[in-house]
């Protein structure tokens, strides 16, 4: 979601769609849109939901027919990145609508990105275990980070942004410093790891996990299956997780206690919140994205 709070991009096969959401979010105040069923812990209703149809405003064509995986979007959206089922990783100028160049992440695939708050680095989670370092302005690979011995699924900065931390699947969650470059810790856990989140205002990680579990001190055991994506809102006061159960789930940090939980039709692949965490964006299996209107 664009921190304008107007645009938001999704990614599928060989494509990413942008999507002006202004106009409709300026009817949820009216009461023009309707609630749809999903219910928070408390009984509100907090999601938006409309019978209208959607129509993208832009699609960028990426990565040939390759699924897109992640997509990183400059805070002032001048530039997409977008990496996937392929070892290219492109890097989208949408000012002017066009490839500004491509990177080559040696990988089968790229499954997950990172940008620093200032957009010079790129970090990509490789499918061979690695994560490549970038540097945006010189368009160059600098550095390698090696340990996993299983793809890097997922990734995160710190809310400092001193450290990196990535999850895979071979069962770790590492720990980095960015400036020295190198392992900083190493964290064994029960199976694979499919995402993983930053608490921006504390110094805390929640993890989820290929065995329904998400972890941060406390395990949240609700979802029924694989969590697939994790997202801590800004204010770092509650998290997002999703899961191959087609569950949306909202948790106080840290203790877990549920804000907000919704069923979808499919998978939830992806999340994202918008910069007032006021929004929350989830992808589907099913190919369609969910708008939700948060009230806590």
């Amino acid at each position: 979601m664009a921190q304008n709070g107007r645009h938001v991009f999704t990614g599928g096969k060989g494509a990413v769609k942008m999507w002006d959401i202004g106009e409709r979010l300026g009817l949820v105040s009216s009461g023009a849109i309707s609630p749809a069923s999903s219910t928070a812990a408390d009984g509100t209703n907090g999601r938006v939901g409309s019978a209208e149809p959607w129509s993208p405003v832009n699609t960028f064509q990426c990565l040939k027919d390759s699924y897109v995986r992640s997509c990183k979007l400059f805070p002032d959206a001048s530039t997409l990145i977008v990496g996937g089922e392929t070892r290219t990783i492109c890097v989208w100028d949408l000012n002017s609508e066009k490839v500004k160049t491509t990177l080559d992440c040696e990988a089968e695939a790229c499954y997950a990105l990172a940008i620093t708050p200032d957009c010079r680095l790129c970090f990509s989670c490789c499918s061979n275990g690695s994560i490549v370092i970038w540097d945006l302005q010189n368009e160059q690979k600098i550095a390698q980070l090696d340990g996993h011995t299983d793809g890097a699924s997922c990734v995160d900065l710190s809310g400092d942004g001193v450290r990196l931390w990535t999850g895979g699947l071979d069962n770790s969650v590492r720990c980095w410093d960015i400036g020295e470059r190198a392992e900083l810790n190493k964290y064994t856990l029960e199976s694979q790891i499919f995402s993983l989140g930053c608490c921006p205002t504390e110094d805390w990680v929640a993890v989820g996990m290929e065995n329904n579990n998400v972890e941060e001190k406390y395990v949240l055991d609700d979802h029924q299956s694989c969590v697939l994506s994790l997202k801590f809102a800004h204010s770092g006061k509650w998290f997002v997780s999703t899961g191959k159960d087609n569950v949306v789930n909202c948790w106080r940090t840290p203790y877990g206690y549920r804000l907000l939980r919704s069923r979808e039709n499919g998978s939830v692949l992806s999340c994202d919140i918008s910069s007032d965490d006021r929004f929350l964006l989830t992808g589907s299996g099913d190919k369609k994205a969910s708008l939700y209107e948060l009230s806590f």
